[in-house]
């Protein structure tokens, strides 16, 4: 881990190079939505030919006897392929939506797996599937680049829309707006449904993963060439660039920030995770970790095992961050020290980790089926839940962490309660 040349621990109050504080207080929700309404749209948006055939490996990760125990409660059974994602609707907590390898996108209710309705036409794998803020739509993406937004309470398409390759997709925090990046290494943006466009050209390769910051107004979209961009949504500029030595070796897999926005985490293929000021645009640590066991070289015929960073995010409840990475390692950071305060470790890959709202309670899912709580204070490990055959590909909790619904190779998607008495 190396801190950044000339930043203290975390010091940002006395950051010089803060010369304007704008706004105190996170803005509410029709602030945000008026600052939305102000922004310029074009529409000259145009459609990019289809992509590639979807190619996967099969049963990565499956392991005899792991459909043995199943602690669901609910199991949808719809797909008839692998299931990549999963969103439940923040507003009720009552509905889930799910894409697949199918080329097929459903919304049903969690407390039974009973279908709402389908979410048809994709002609390629649904990649990409989640809920606006305040549950009115849903929208849904395949891998092609082909983007739908349906109104949750008629079941009807609103609006559609065609860009390259898609690789991740996330709807406004505070407003109908949708941001999508495409393999080309565009952004784009879209008020919903009247489908004004705006585009953030990145560099010529995939924009590879991007999070709207709490704010609002920014977002921090991270490229397959290792660099970062924030941008302004307002004014379609770039506020800040992290490349060369303040950028990554190799291409981002994920981004995440804190609860009010002030920083920003990117884990990269390079196995690095970097701490950065989203005021400054300045690094001010790198997670390392430099006391992984190395991996053996490949024999003859062997593909070398690689790892990667998968996965990050930021505990709201106390200055903790954690990051997963594909050899199966789950490290909590301890954000006030800059140093790792526990290593957990999983015997497969982790694909996801998500962190309890109002807790320290981080959980995972990996590529041996199973669903993991862990308490971030002591490094140990709370429970497990299990009942898929294959991989977990995505998983969502709900907002007062009492399901998680998770999806699967298998080509299921299930519901576990994991509601406990004691937190």
């Amino acid at each position: 881990m190396e801190p950044a040349e000339g930043l203290g621990a975390l010091g940002f109050h006395n950051d010089e190079e803060i010369i304007e504080v704008v706004e105190l207080g996170p803005p509410g929700p029709d602030d945000l939505a008026d600052e939305m309404e102000d922004v310029d749209f074009d529409d000259d948006g145009g459609d990019e030919p289809d992509a590639e055939a979807w190619e996967t490996e099969d049963d990565e990760g499956v392991e005899d006897g792991m459909e043995a125990q199943d602690d669901s409660e609910v199991t949808f059974s719809l797909h008839s392929a692998s299931v990549f994602c999963v969103n439940i609707d923040p507003k009720t907590n009552m509905l889930a939506v799910t894409g697949g390898e199918d080329d097929k996108a459903f919304v049903w209710r969690v407390s039974d797996g009973e279908l709402s309705f389908e979410c048809s036409g994709h002609k390629d794998s649904v990649t990409c599937a989640s809920f606006s803020y305040d549950s009115v739509f849903v929208a849904t993406g395949d891998m092609s680049g082909l983007i739908k937004v349906w109104r949750v309470d008629t079941k009807e398409e609103v609006w559609s829309f065609e860009v390259g390759d898609l690789e991740w997709m996330e709807w406004h925090p505070q407003a109908h707006v949708l941001l999508a990046g495409t393999a080309d290494g565009n952004s784009w943006m879209w008020k919903i449904p009247s489908g004004d466009c705006k585009t953030f050209q990145g560099p010529a390769c995939p924009a590879t993963c991007g999070r709207i910051l709490p704010d609002g107004k920014r977002a921090v979209v991270g490229y397959e060439d290792g660099t970062m961009r924030i941008w302004d949504l307002k004014q379609g500029t770039s506020l800040h660039v992290l490349k060369g030595q303040d950028g990554h070796k190799d291409p981002l897999t994920c981004v995440a920030s804190n609860q009010d926005g002030s920083l920003i985490m990117t884990g990269s293929v390079d196995c690095h995770a970097k701490l950065i000021n989203s005021a400054t645009g300045k690094v001010v640590c790198v997670f390392k970790m430099e006391n992984m066991a190395p991996k053996a070289p490949a024999g003859e015929g062997e593909e070398a095992e690689s790892n990667s960073v998968e996965s990050l995010g930021f505990c709201n409840v106390m200055p903790l961050a954690a990051v997963g990475y594909l050899d199966g390692t789950l490290a909590i950071y301890d954000l006030s020290t800059q140093s790792l305060r526990h290593k957990c470790q999983h015997e497969s890959g982790i694909v996801q980790l998500l962190w309890e709202e109002s807790s320290a309670v981080v959980y995972t899912c990996s590529l041996d089926g199973a669903v993991r709580l862990w308490d971030a204070r002591s490094g140990k490990m709370i429970s497990e839940y299990r009942g898929h055959s294959a991989e977990i590909l995505d998983f969502a909790v709900n907002k007062d962490a009492s399901i998680v619904v998770t999806t699967s190779g298998d080509h299921q998607a299930k519901v576990f309660c994991v509601q406990r008495p004691d937190r």
